[in-house]
């Protein structure tokens, strides 16, 4: 059954009367809650928490039109109710110690309990009469969830601008690649320090296939396998963390001292900012389950692994990039669209991998996620999390490096990366607008794909440049090992 959430404000007795928020669980079905406070009634609160109300005997008479709350145990919430309804209390709400859940009996039974029930915690009892005293007016309300929230507006900005990062350092690469070949003499030393890995359109197959296999593995030994994955992880973020920074750092002039060890020698600066990003990820990985902050630590180390993905991986010519992202949007589309008719509960295999499998508490470290930022019921209850895959920025942000690498190679004056990166984020902007007007998860590659391949295709057609554009300039083979 699943829980609906609502809210209960409560309002103090004091000029001007202070007033709090917090969390409910109701059943839609045996209760009806306005939508906003307009039309909310209040009721004085009588704290009854040293009973459960599994006897009418337990009841003191005090109860007349108020809003009651009892302790749960050793009877049903149908049964308390129709004893406080029973005893002319108006609103019925029962404290629990453990975890809030959903709210479910045998209502046929109990067809004449029409009073509103609803669960709260019992810490959230004893805070609200710590705060606002021990007379409390109170009133149940659920509003609607907010089809727009302001988190989207985050999740935008941190996929566009890594994106544009991410191409705009591979295209810092790729000019220095380009001012080394004139020199002979860094050339060698150029080849040396290129940690670039180029796809090609094997290569691009054989990683689609290897994303298909890895997802059906999760999904049927997921709560074994998420532990690799995290671990890999925190291996992988750690040291994209290190080269992102080593890159700024590599920029500044001073504090440039080294140590030599084992016939190697290495600035000290390195060192410890080597320890520092070893440090982020393990933090990260033992606080991850602490949502109230790990989510900044694992969205930084998260931009991090996309930036240094999407700058190490090289696509030699539109070609690859055009087999990649096609079959990487059909490798979408069917996990998220076609896996619910062929799964025994009728699910995506996208989506239960996403949320864990069977209800497992360990989520996989593979998205951006920013908390949800608008006032709700869920907020309350819980903390909600608007989320973004990886996939969803290193996919496209490959092509919009490729279109950067191109721009630098031909000298087209950054037409091809802008035009790129604006699409990417048209495409964002398109799949938050879908997913506000279905209300349900969406294959961001749906979106993203079209419109950032159909753009490049367009920018290389009105410049004439198409033929070359699709296989890439001589440069890149040239310098192939």
């Amino acid at each position: 059954v699943a829980a609906d959430e609502g809210i209960l404000h409560a309002s103090g007795s004091t000029v001007p009367p202070a007033t709090k928020d917090y969390c409910i669980i109701y059943n839609s079905k045996w209760t009806s809650l306005p939508k906003s406070l307009d039309n909310a009634t209040f009721r004085t609160l009588e704290n009854l928490t040293s009973t459960v109300l599994c006897s009418s005997s337990e009841a003191p008479g005090l109860m007349k039109d108020k809003a009651v709350v009892v302790m749960r145990g050793n009877c049903t919430f149908l049964e308390k109710a129709r004893i406080a309804q029973n005893l002319g209390a108006k609103m019925l709400l029962i404290a629990s110690k453990s975890r809030l859940s959903s709210i479910s009996d045998n209502k046929t039974d109990f067809e004449d309990v029409t009073l509103p029930i609803a669960l709260i915690r019992y810490n959230d009892i004893v805070d609200m009469q710590q705060t606002l005293g021990k007379e409390v007016n109170v009133t149940l309300y659920s509003p609607p969830l907010p089809q727009f929230d302001y988190s989207m507006v985050v999740i935008f900005l941190i996929a566009v601008s890594t994106v544009a990062l991410g191409g705009y350092w591979s295209g810092v690469a790729e000019l220095e690649n380009l001012k080394a070949i004139a020199s002979p003499g860094e050339r060698e030393t150029r080849r040396k320090k290129e940690e670039n890995v180029t796809f090609t359109p094997v290569t691009v197959i054989l990683f689609v296939a290897i994303c298909c296999v890895m997802l059906v593995l999760l999904y049927f030994f997921y709560k074994w396998l998420v532990y690799v994955i995290i671990s890999v992880f925190c291996l992988a973020s750690a040291m994209s963390l290190y080269n992102c920074l080593a890159a700024l750092v590599g920029e500044i002039p001073f504090g440039q001292c080294r140590i030599t060890c084992c016939n190697k020698t290495i600035e000290v600066r390195l060192i410890f900012l080597a320890v520092f990003c070893t440090a982020a990820a393990v933090v990260w990985a033992v606080f991850r389950n602490e949502d109230r902050w790990a989510w900044i630590l694992q969205d930084i180390l998260g931009v991090a692994f996309c930036l240094n993905f999407i700058k190490t991986l090289k696509m030699p010519n539109f070609k690859s990039c055009v087999i990649l992202l096609g079959l990487l949007l059909l490798y979408d589309v069917f996990f998220v669209f076609i896996t619910p008719f062929i799964t025994k509960n009728g699910a995506s295999i996208m989506v239960e991998v996403a949320a864990g499998p069977f209800g497992n508490s360990e989520k996989l470290p593979v998205v951006i996620r920013v908390p949800r930022l608008e006032h709700s019921a869920s907020t309350l209850c819980d903390l909600p999390f608007s989320l973004l895959g990886f996939g969803d920025i290193i996919v496209p942000g490959l092509l919009v490096a490729y279109c950067r690498r191109f721009d630098v190679q031909t000298s087209s004056s950054s037409i091809y990366f802008i035009s790129c990166t604006i699409a990417y984020a048209v495409g964002m902007v398109l799949t938050f607008v879908v997913l506000a007007l279905m209300k349900m998860g969406q294959p961001a590659l749906l979106y993203l794909v079209p419109c950032t391949l159909i753009t490049s295709s367009l920018v290389a057609w009105r410049r004439k440049e198409m033929k070359k554009f699709w296989k890439g300039s001589s440069y890149q083979v040239g310098w192939s090992p």
